[in-house]
């Protein structure tokens, strides 16, 4: 094969169209804000994970009135799924803010995953808006200043869990996953209680389909206890407990009680085996009562014909959180604007308001205390509201070392 040499003024036309694309390339991507989104589109918590994605587009596309621009830039998402693995979460995160030019991310769905983006986000200099993960940890001792939350964390969780159950002469075992998520969670449940008693912590893997041995575990700590006993379950995920409680009729049998927090409507149908059973949840569509949440429904189902779920209104959340935050900056993506924009900020969710902490980015949020109703018009079992735990009600940790 014969190369042919280029004459010189078809190099010359080459290298001036090369550098004539450049600056229209940088035009391009100055006019977009480039979100990536890593999420468990499969894995382990794949539900989670595409309620997520829903949520975070239906938010977008409700802050900025169906436009999806923000000061005139074109907000573009990219979605990188983790399959529920921290490696895999870490290098396409790393290639979202290196390769792809993202200037936010927001994710993950585990726990796990959160832990190992935290250096990332740290590494690049970019925000990562955490939702839905819980781990106290992500907003704690591992915490770094480019890490926002618009998800509850897991002592928001236990304590509004507390509130609800924390009376005096309850004794209580914790049945919870072994992980961050479970650990975290049964520890700041603990750090909450004031007048029940923990008696037992059972820790199970994630992966957990028989429940045997430790719900018998769990049986042995609590049946000669006085006064009221309470299984409080901490799991996500997966397999969940509940239908190997309920078959073991323990509350007929030992007189002991099962209480959780919310959870997505499909793993709420074996809730209806527990009518009466009381917990704190962090959304259940028919509870909170606001324009954003109307919204939500309204167009959920209009698009879905179902209701949203427990975490297309994290989603949401996470999804009016970035567009409130390039509003003040008009547009502008630089970081270090953005922090000074989002620290203290208060926005409007399907929740009602949300301010992010300043000392940590913890988005403070209302939590709502239930009772089961096993109503036959729903597969699953219903949250009625008992009574919203406000924010200033929560004396929420700052576990950061800042």
């Amino acid at each position: 094969m014969t190369l042919v040499p280029l004459r010189r003024s078809t190099l010359a036309l080459l290298v001036a169209a090369a550098v004539g694309a450049m600056p229209a390339l940088a035009l391009a991507q100055a006019k977009e804000v480039r979100i990536a989104h890593v999420y468990s589109k499969t894995g382990p918590l794949e539900a989670y994970g595409k309620q997520t994605q829903t949520g975070l587009l239906m938010g977008l596309d409700y802050a900025t009135q169906g436009t999806m621009t923000v000061a005139g830039k074109k907000l573009v998402v990219i979605e990188k799924d983790d399959q529920g693995k921290p490696d895999v979460g870490k290098s396409l995160l790393a290639a979202a803010y290196g390769d792809d030019k993202a200037d936010v991310a927001v994710g993950p769905s585990s726990s796990g995953v959160a832990l190992a983006l935290l250096p990332v986000a740290e590494e690049y200099k970019k925000i990562l808006l955490v939702e839905p993960a819980v781990a106290d940890a992500i907003t704690g001792d591992k915490w770094n200043k480019f890490i926002f939350r618009t998800g509850r964390n897991s002592s928001q969780d236990a304590i509004s869990n507390a509130v609800a159950m924390d009376k005096p002469g309850i004794s209580i075992a914790m049945l919870a996953q072994d992980y961050a998520f479970g650990r975290d969670g049964v520890k700041a449940f603990k750090e909450a209680l004031k007048n029940a008693k923990i008696v037992h912590e059972e820790y199970l893997p994630q992966a957990t389909t028989d429940f045997t041995a430790g719900i018998q575990r769990l049986i042995d700590a609590l049946k000669d206890k006085p006064g009221r006993k309470i299984i409080e379950v901490v799991w996500a995920g997966g397999t969940p407990p509940y239908n190997a409680l309920a078959a073991l009729e323990l509350h007929k049998r030992y007189g002991i009680e099962v209480s959780t927090g919310g959870n997505i409507l499909p793993a709420m149908a074996s809730y209806k085996q527990f009518p009466g059973m009381e917990g704190a949840t962090y959304y259940y569509f028919g509870i909170p009562k606001n324009p954003a949440n109307e919204w939500l429904v309204a167009n959920h189902y209009s698009r879905f014909k179902t209701p949203p779920d427990f975490f297309t209104a994290g989603g949401m959340s996470a999804g009016i959180a970035l567009v409130e935050a390039l509003k003040k900056t008009n547009g502008d993506t630089n970081t270090e604007k953005l922090i000074k924009a989002m620290e203290g900020m208060s926005f409007d969710t399907p929740k009602g308001r949300m301010t992010f902490r300043k000392e940590d980015h913890q988005a403070m949020q209302s939590m709502y205390h239930f009772k089961i109703k096993a109503d036959p018009a729903f597969a699953w079992g219903v949250p009625e509201l008992v009574r919203e735990i406000k924010p200033e009600e929560m004396n929420v940790p700052i576990r950061n070392k800042r």
